[in-house]
């Protein structure tokens, strides 16, 4: 863990995305832009921008355990994207200081055809893991994963519950100062859930900034000290779970 404390600052954060070939927009396509997704706006013939962020800043210090809450096409999963780094924005600032771990999708980067050790190498990989250090937890993520032998099989010939463990032990593999998160993460059968449960714990309290997308008021109001509650790509409300979750959730 690094010796510099973890932070994040945004300022005045736009992400448009562009889309080509549509030359119009139905009604049914307007109206749910209007109550459910990000703004939708044409800049030109065939051309139509839209906007999953609109003029976001806020900063975080660590020690902030930050839940993100909206409805569906809010700008939450825009938001985890743009600060794990997979999204660049078109306009403004985004300040991030520690390693931060995304596990929004994460069977990100798995090969079928590759076998279980093979992804390991892979996910680790696309989670901007050293290979030194992808090597020194090898042993370790093998023997979480439960998989034995079937570790050297191809991906492909593996139940759904083994896929996950396997990609669930590798994504959670390493404790990262700052730790993004679409939804809790829960997987396999009982026995694994338990363990899952109780890394992902461990992660949490080891963990400087989390940031947690959820549409559970439960677990916001247990995991965070501060929501923040987007809504058409802006920031609506923010302040602690007391006060936010009871206005958005009514």
């Amino acid at each position: 863990m690094s010796a510099t404390p973890a932070s994040i600052e945004l300022r005045h954060v736009g992400v448009q995305f562009p889309v080509f070939n549509a030359a119009t927009l139905s009604l049914k396509n307007r109206v749910l832009s209007s109550v459910t997704g990000g703004r939708i706006q044409r800049e030109r013939d065939r051309h139509v921008l839209v906007r999953g962020l609109d003029d976001l800043s806020f900063q975080l210090q660590a020690g902030d355990r930050v839940g993100l809450i909206g409805h569906n096409g809010s700008g939450k999963t825009t938001l985890l994207r743009v600060l794990a780094g997979i999204y660049t924005p078109t306009e403004g600032e985004v300040r991030i200081r520690g390693q931060a771990m995304a596990l929004i999708n994460i069977g990100l980067g798995i090969d079928p055809e590759a076998t279980g050790r093979e992804n390991i190498w892979l996910r680790s990989a696309m989670m901007g893991i050293p290979p030194q250090q992808t090597r020194a937890c090898m042993d370790e993520i093998i023997e979480f994963s439960g998989l034995g032998e079937f570790i050297d099989m191809p991906f492909r010939t593996y139940s759904s519950g083994m896929q996950m463990r396997l990609a669930f032990s590798v994504s959670t593999a390493t404790q990262p100062q700052i730790l993004i998160m679409d939804e809790w993460l829960s997987t396999g059968d009982e026995a694994f859930r338990t363990k899952a449960e109780a890394r992902m714990n461990d992660m949490l309290a080891n963990t400087e900034i989390m940031i947690l997308a959820s549409h559970d008021p439960n677990l916001i109001r247990h995991t965070c000290s501060r929501v923040l509650w987007l809504e058409h790509g802006q920031i609506r409300q923010d302040g602690p779970p007391e006060t936010v979750i009871p206005a958005y959730f009514g």
